[in-house]
């Protein structure tokens, strides 16, 4: 019984069953010569079509809404009531087939959303007792050690505690090619090894995996609708009623019943219905197979809008992880790894983020830099003093060395000068109130950041703005090797918030990537809020407008670009929609366009229209490998971008 039942809820049944009683009634009025047989299977295929349709459009005008199948039902029960049989099956047959497609070929375009579903992990193996237990993946408890073999899914978020491989982490940052993992690494659930074996402390499990949240996110977001959705709800409201008032006076004033009820079939808005969801939902689709998440339609048109982004320079633009670019030596009796030693040897006491650099320096020179300082005084604004072997020795900027005693500070003075304009951060080292050297540090540019500005540029994106709290110097030696078009420099978080502002009032609509806590006013006021590197921060996944699941700059182009075509292919769909619309009403009009004809021409409409959406889905063509990443100077320099700084 439940087998008949599902065979007879099959996509294809209605129509196969409606579409051999037309059959039928054609080879009864042919074969046998009478009328009556032919008309009662006419009838019979027009039900068994047209019942469905009549029990949605009763359901839905109770809910007080009027849509596609009440225009249908109708025309169909008109139809039969003036004896037009063979139309009233023709309506219905071609409504349920173009139906039954339009259903087949719209589960394609939530593949992306199917997909990851497929790709959550079901077991797990873990180590319980000293034994590898394999449970449901659901059951694994945070902080129990699974097992990750070659072949199989990561079923847990969490953290790799032994061993070594490769995991294909396509289904979360769309990237193709496997990522290495060692001890420390993060990784995912629904990821794939594909060599090696790993041991992985769960730190997240069932819904509270990155995959999960991804999946939710997509969820919503295909659902969620566009500003032109919701306007195309209203005017529909509005169109339907609309038709059957025109086809009612147009009944009465023409007495032709038949051009009544074919302006309702023709007059159908369904596929300007579905021109912009479908879009939507294959847009957000591709995004997510692609490491891009996108919030919903609202924010999927206002990304195509974009035609200004700033960005953050420290950790968005360059690594955030300074390193040692310059040691020099301002004393003849001094050599460059005194210096160094020396500078080492105080900030060792120090938890200034540009001590790290100087020790980690020394270090790797086999320089003896374990000892702490006996005496460490950090001085506000200025540097560091501490006391080494006897010697009182800073390290900071030109005001500290004078406080430290040093009168001839010309010297001093040009070199910092001087590596301040190449964008470094220099520091001066002075021992017992004498400057003997000069110790600097930058940061490294992304590799990817300069060719993520031109591909926005490419993309449509007029001004790309660098925001820093860095010096000028700093910031102007950055942009220039970049090539962003606007810098602005030494801001304070609510500095960016008022920069982003500014940019609004000048008309742009802004996008604004950052990745610290400091960015947040700024992510908040931008009309686009970007994450990067999402996968495994919850937090970003659900707030933010765009996630881009791994820290690649070229995923914000991507995404810029992702958004102009989907919106492009909802505007291309809502212009065949509404020329199909116009061209049959034309042709009611002037003659030559029957009912059977107008469902036809309408259902090839809306297959017209899911076909065009479908093409979002198709993946796009990788550009070629990047160059490696320089530290700030090194590269030559693009172009100077406008320099504006805060105060």
């Amino acid at each position: 019984m439940d087998a008949l039942r599902t065979r007879l809820q099959a996509r294809w049944t209605i129509p196969i069953v409606s579409g051999l009683a037309i059959l039928a009634s054609f080879a009864l009025d042919r074969l046998a010569g009478t009328a009556l047989g032919g008309d009662v299977l006419m009838i019979a295929a027009a039900v068994v079509a047209g019942a469905p349709v009549v029990i949605k459009a009763y359901h839905a005008a109770t809910a007080k809404v009027i849509g596609i199948d009440l225009l249908v039902s109708v025309a169909a029960i008109g139809a039969i009531l003036v004896g037009n049989y063979w139309e009233a099956a023709a309506v219905t047959f071609l409504f349920a087939v173009g139906h039954a497609l339009e259903s087949a070929t719209l589960n394609r375009t939530r593949s992306a959303l199917a997909e990851l579903v497929a790709v959550a992990p079901e077991v797990a193996v873990v180590i319980r007792g000293g034994q590898q237990v394999e449970v449901p993946a659901a059951d694994v408890a945070k902080g129990e050690t699974v097992l990750v073999k070659n072949g199989s899914k990561v079923p847990v978020d969490g953290r790799v505690v032994g061993g070594t491989g490769a995991l294909d982490e396509a289904s979360i940052t769309g990237e193709s090619i496997p990522v290495e993992k060692v001890e420390g690494d993060e990784v995912y659930a629904g990821t794939i090894s594909t060599g090696g074996l790993l041991q992985v402390e769960a730190t997240g499990v069932g819904a509270d995996t990155t995959l999960a949240r991804i999946i939710h996110r997509v969820e919503e977001a295909q659902d969620a609708k566009a500003r032109t959705q919701a306007f195309m709800d209203r005017f529909s409201a509005w169109y339907t009623p609309a038709i059957i008032v025109l086809a009612v006076v147009i009944g009465l004033v023409t007495q032709d019943i038949v051009l009544a009820l074919t302006l309702l079939v023709i007059a159908c808005p369904g596929a300007l219905v579905i021109s912009i969801p479908v879009s939507i939902v294959a847009g957000i689709g591709r995004g997510a197979k692609d490491g891009i998440l996108i919030k919903g339609g609202e924010f999927l048109e206002t990304s195509a809008r974009v035609d200004a982004v700033a960005v953050d320079k420290t950790g968005t633009l360059t690594e955030g992880r300074p390193q040692l670019t310059d040691v020099v030596t301002l004393n003849p009796g001094t050599t460059r790894d005194d210096v160094l030693l020396l500078a080492a040897r105080a900030e060792a006491g120090s938890e200034h983020p540009l001590a790290r650099p100087i020790i980690a320096a020394a270090v790797e020179a086999g320089m003896p830099v374990h000892t702490l300082p006996e005496h460490t005084e950090p001085v506000a604004g200025k540097g560091i003093v501490a006391t080494v072997d006897g010697q009182r020795i800073g390290v900071g900027n030109v005001a500290l060395a004078r406080m430290e005693g040093v009168t001839d500070d010309a010297a001093a003075a040009r070199t910092v000068s001087g590596l301040a304009e190449a964008g470094r951060t220099p520091m001066v080292v002075t021992r017992d109130g004498q400057a003997i050297g000069v110790v600097a540090v930058a940061d490294r540019i992304r590799h990817d950041a300069p060719e993520m500005v031109r591909r926005l540029h490419e993309a449509g994106v007029r001004k790309v703005v660098m925001m820093t709290g860095d010096v000028e110097p700093v910031a102007r030696a950055v942009a220039m090797e970049v090539g962003v078009d606007e810098v602005r420099a030494g801001l304070l978080p609510e500095d960016k918030l008022q920069a982003v502002a500014d940019l609004q009032r000048q008309g742009y609509t802004v996008a604004m990537v950052g990745d610290g806590v400091n960015d947040a006013p700024a992510l908040a006021t931008a009309d686009i809020g970007v994450a990067m590197g999402a996968a495994g921060t919850g937090v970003a996944i659900e707030t933010a407008d765009i996630a881009l699941m791994k820290d690649n700059l070229l995923k914000l182009p991507e995404a810029v670009s992702l958004a102009r075509r989907t919106v492009n292919n909802m505007r291309q769909n809502i212009v065949v929609a509404l020329v199909t619309v116009a061209t049959l009403l034309a042709g009611v009009l002037f003659g030559g366009v029957t009912m059977a004809i107008g469902m036809l021409v309408h259902e090839i409409s809306v297959l017209v229209v899911i076909a065009n959406a479908m093409r979002l889905l198709r993946p796009r063509r990788e550009r070629a490998a990047q160059p490696p990443a320089t530290t700030v100077g090194d590269a030559a320099g693009s172009r100077e971008a406008r320099v504006v700084t805060a105060g």
